[in-house]
């Protein structure tokens, strides 16, 4: 990315009109971008408590995504705290030159700290049409209101849990209200109109990011798309840290080796179920593998071709609920387990697994889960940098329960009654891969179920469709069965802007060049006849 400074003038010369030769015919707004630099964000111009804001820099650059050449305003921002001692929200901000008069907001990942990518894409988006500032998106993000150790592991320093404005900006969701109210302010001063529609796109903390704009400001986001939302944050990490104490106990730990004999086991008992082989499970609530079948002789560990009777427990809890043994102030009870007898793989290092057991002091190798729970321990539930978590149990966790107790409320956005959400005409889009192997999709069925049980399902189908993607891992990452693609914003744009809910969608495999239907929960694709890597060769069955 690169500036481009021949530009500076044209885009410079504030609220205009103005005709591309790429889109002729089509009326654009000229961002002012110099005219901006410094500018004020006043505090009255944001719902939640802030000392106000202020613009850092401003700057018109140009790039090439996807062979699409964008030309944009980018505006960087601070949003300063009340406390003086939290760190400011940074933010930015994306004003393209031809302007579709719509604003994307990007949620961010694990414990946030950097700000997401103004020219990314939404969660499985697709990778044949533009992304949002492509198309004309003005796209803004923020950190959530800390930064990042550069030091750390991408997204897992929790240090700034030992301030609660910080805490509260990212895990309550405070700095998503407080960055749109901002940016939409610097919109109307950019291209002197707000925009049309606003949209909220994330996954994982980015769709938990999601999920609370659409629970606490439902009429902030026109639409949004949330794919794999870690919503019960806090009841997620009591699980790992259930699952931490297990696999750190002797010889609990199924290393690569092990982890490959559980997945290909599993995919061979399971892979047909859907009609047709493809290394796929489509159907993952008819696959209930049996990892005893798996069993060392006597139960011992005798090498990489079975598992030992402490790697047996430790793969079914895995992939059991673990329901904790007292009360909460969210009013959560369990977690519901990963699918590593029904289609996830484990091996992928930064998110599952990992390659070593967990230990203290937390190895970078433990996988994404054991790292996750070790910082919420150090500085958000102890707030002591040097606490042992393989010290405190989940299942009796002693002193700290209250303090549990109440960041339950904080992180569990569980709030199912997105009625407001519905009746302002908010539009919501549910993803979640079958495979996923650090938010379990069961975890989104089950919040999918409460907003039916709340609204009842026609009200339900009115604003909300949640699709499960088999084969689909967190975030396409590594090399997954199924690497899913789909173009969940033009759906949104429809049923939003036109009032067109989506009709028979389809999802790419673009690691194998094949196509399944994407098929509204709890019904699966099913192959019936034809070629097997073709959509409709599949139906869309319970």
């Amino acid at each position: 990315m690169v500036l481009l400074a021949g530009a500076v003038g044209l885009l410079d010369a504030g609220p205009a009109t103005a005709t591309t030769a790429a889109q002729a015919g089509h009326s654009t707004v000229v961002p002012r971008c110099a005219g901006l630099e410094h500018t004020t964000i006043p505090a009255s111009v944001m719902s939640l408590p802030t000392t106000g804001g202020r613009v850092v820099s401003t700057s018109v650059r140009t790039g090439v995504v996807g062979g699409e050449t964008l030309v944009y305003c980018q505006v960087d921002a601070d949003l300063f705290p009340v406390d003086r001692s939290a760190p400011a929200i940074k933010m930015s901000l994306a004003l393209p030159y031809d302007w579709n008069r719509k604003a994307m907001m990007f949620g961010g990942g694990g414990y946030n700290g950097t700000i997401p990518d103004l020219a990314g894409n939404v969660p499985f988006g697709p990778v044949d049409r533009p992304v949002p500032l492509a198309r004309g998106y003005a796209t803004f993000a923020s950190d959530s209101g800390h930064r990042q150790d550069p030091a750390a592991p991408p997204s897992l320093d929790g240090s700034f849990g030992l301030n609660d404005e910080a805490l509260h900006n990212f895990a309550a969701g405070d700095a998503l209200k407080k960055t749109r109210d901002a940016s939409l302010f610097l919109i109307r001063h950019a291209y002197g109109t707000r925009p049309a529609e606003v949209y909220f796109a994330g996954g994982s903390t980015g769709g938990r990011e999601a999920l609370v704009a659409a629970q606490r400001w439902p009429t902030a986001f026109d639409g949004v798309i949330s794919a794999f939302p870690a919503w019960n944050n806090l009841s997620e990490g009591l699980y790992l840290g259930y699952l931490t104490q297990i696999l750190s106990g002797p010889g609990a730990f199924p290393g690569p080796e092990k982890q490959t004999l559980l997945y290909d086991s599993v995919i061979r008992a399971c892979d047909g179920l859907d009609g047709v082989e493809d290394n796929v499970v489509s159907h993952p609530g008819g696959c209930h593998f049996d990892p005893h079948v798996l069993r060392c002789p006597r139960g011992a560990d005798t090498g990489p071709d079975c598992l030992s009777d402490p790697q047996i427990r430790a793969v079914t809890a895995m992939s059991s609920p673990f329901a904790w043994p007292y009360r909460i102030a969210s009013g959560e009870t369990s977690y519901p387990g990963f699918p590593f007898l029904s289609g996830a793989d484990m091996r992928t290092p930064f998110l599952g697994f990992g390659q070593t057991a967990p230990a203290h002091p937390m190895p970078v190798t433990s996988g994404y889960g054991m790292q996750y729970w070790d910082q919420w321990v150090r500085y958000f539930l102890t707030r002591d940098p040097h606490y042992n978590s393989l010290d405190l149990d989940p299942r009796n966790p002693g002193k700290w329960l209250a303090r549990i107790s109440h960041l339950s409320t904080v992180q569990d956005r569980n709030d199912a009654d997105l009625g407001p959400f519905a009746r302002a005409g908010g539009k919501l889009i549910l993803l979640h891969g079958a495979a996923d192997e650090l938010v379990s999709d069961r975890s989104t069925s089950d919040y999918y179920e409460r907003v039916r049980d709340i609204l009842g399902p026609r009200s339900t189908d009115a604003f909300l469709r949640y699709y499960l993607l088999p084969g689909a891992n967190h975030a396409n990452f590594g090399t997954p069965a199924f690497a899913a693609s789909t173009d969940s914003l033009s759906a949104l744009e429809r049923w939003v802007e036109q009032g067109r809910p989506p009709t028979n969608p389809t999802v790419a495999d673009t690691a194998h060049d094949r196509t399944r239907p994407l098929c509204e929960y709890p019904r699966w694709p099913e192959y019936r006849a034809g070629d097997p890597d073709t959509a409709s060769s599949f139906v869309c069955t319970r």
